[in-house]
């Protein structure tokens, strides 16, 4: 598998988060399953006030709740830079934010996703190879609108990298 190789960041929006949720959980059966590989993905819902706040999360082998590890920071980090020092690993994350912030406007990531979840909707935000993109889009049937954005393999494991090295400092 090349570094080159493509991976979808995917959002998925939804009207009715229950909807988001039923979507969410038939994507992490399908990580579960060995049926797609994934980086990880959560539930997040954008108030009527623009913010984003993260519901529900999944690791790379589809367990809910897992704690917020390397690949469901870079999920959070790419859609939402500054919400990933508050939510995902704590104040260490911060000076990662930049570089998160780089890969966003080189991918062209940022415009994309931002504008795709409106305010007052939930979402499904995730990153998958981009292989399984047929099997991702059965899983969530109830999305009514998705916007993909690209990144290479290298990059992400670029950011998963400097996720565990402050991940890491935490623990002391």
């Amino acid at each position: 598998m090349s570094d080159n190789q493509p991976l979808d960041v995917l959002i998925a929006v939804y009207l009715i988060p229950d909807l988001a949720q039923k979507d969410f959980d038939a994507y992490t059966k399908l990580a579960a399953d060995g049926d797609i590989v994934t980086d990880g993905v959560a539930v997040v819902l954008k108030d009527p006030d623009g913010e984003v706040h993260v519901q529900e999360t999944g690791d790379h082998l589809g367990r809910k709740g897992a704690k917020a590890g390397a690949g469901v920071g870079l999920v959070i980090g790419l859609f939402a830079p500054p919400l990933l020092a508050a939510t995902a690993v704590g104040a260490a994350v911060g000076g990662l934010t930049g570089k998160f912030a780089r890969h966003r406007a080189r991918a062209g990531i940022g415009d994309k996703l931002d504008d795709a979840l409106p305010r007052g909707t939930a979402g499904i935000i995730a990153i998958h190879e981009h292989d399984a993109a047929d099997a991702v889009a059965g899983a969530l049937a109830n999305a009514i609108r998705t916007s993909i954005a690209r990144i290479d393999k290298a990059s992400a494991a670029e950011l998963k990298e400097g996720l565990e090295k402050a991940s890491a400092g935490l623990a002391g």
